[in-house]
């Protein structure tokens, strides 16, 4: 089986946080992974997506969150700066009311909140949003 560069870089980047203990980095990794897993390497356009996060939570063990996209299958959220970076995955039905979520979730420091949307024709759509955590809420 060989590697594709994605997987090669992300393994390579992988060995490095662990030999040198650097875990953001490792959480970078993780994000890419987690990414691709979800998109299959297809490229995300960002219209269409919507997510809100504060720029500044006083304590990280409850960020609000919410996101939307109008006529999305499925919206995944990830938090870069997280020990696992998958945070949660919403899946709409066709008799879904609307495409939107909201929810409370832990940052472990100041981060980036990644939202992905999976539109019906297969083509993705994202945003980000960096927020700041002046009390971290994952032991980190």
């Amino acid at each position: 089986m060989t590697q594709t560069r994605r997987q090669f870089v992300g393994t390579g980047l992988a060995v490095a946080a662990a030999f040198f203990g650097l875990p953001h980095i490792a959480s970078a990794a993780q994000l890419e992974e987690a990414i691709a897993a979800f998109t299959g390497g297809a490229d995300m356009g960002g219209e269409g997506i919507t997510l809100i996060a504060p720029e500044i939570a006083e304590n990280g063990n409850t960020v609000p969150i919410e996101v939307s996209a109008p006529g999305a299958a499925a919206i995944m959220l990830l938090a870069a700066g997280n020990p696992q970076a998958d945070v949660c995955t919403f899946n709409f039905g066709p008799l879904a009311g609307s495409q939107m979520a909201s929810t409370r979730i832990r940052l472990a420091g100041e981060q980036e909140v990644v939202a992905i949307a999976r539109m019906p024709d297969g083509t993705f759509k994202q945003a980000r949003q960096n927020v700041r955590v002046t009390i971290g809420g994952c032991g980190g």
